[in-house]
């Protein structure tokens, strides 16, 4: 018996030596996000998460929104329209009733000023990008310009 397992042995430290050998795929090392830069595809991932942190649970996470509640960003004048009202819209909160392709809709929007400016332009940026949404990205430069208008 002692000679089968000396004969052996060798046979196994080489099956596990080579199996040691297998190189496993290199792992992508994440890339810190430059959160002083504006558009591009990073501000879109960052506004994603985002978006998931702080918007998900009234707007959904297709952005189609709550009937009667909460208003959908999916291809909507207050989205795709004019920036300075949309980044007011978070830093101020919005308390009126919405009409949204003829359907109201009459849940409050609270204030998110609270977020720092990067990341307010990260969201919305990724909200303009997304749910079939095509526009162009917001800057933290431009909602510290609103931000600044805002008493």
């Amino acid at each position: 018996m002692r000679k089968w397992i000396l004969a052996v042995m060798p046979l196994m430290i080489g099956a596990l030596a080579a199996s040691a050998q297998v190189k496993k795929p290199a792992r992508e090392k994440p890339v810190p996000a430059k959160q002083s830069t504006g558009g591009g595809a990073a501000q879109i991932v960052r506004g994603k998460a985002l978006y998931k942190q702080y918007c998900i649970s009234c707007h959904q996470e297709n952005g189609t929104g709550v009937p009667r509640m909460n208003p959908p960003l999916v291809k909507t004048e207050y989205v795709l329209g004019d920036k300075t009202r949309l980044i007011g819209i978070l830093l101020k909160g919005l308390n009126e009733d919405v009409e949204i392709n003829g359907d109201y809709f009459t849940n409050p929007m609270p204030s998110q000023a609270a977020l720092k400016d990067q990341e307010i332009a990260d969201i919305l940026s990724y909200v303009r990008n997304s749910f079939g949404n095509k526009a162009s990205t917001v800057s933290a430069a431009e909602v510290t310009a609103v931000r600044a208008t805002i008493k």
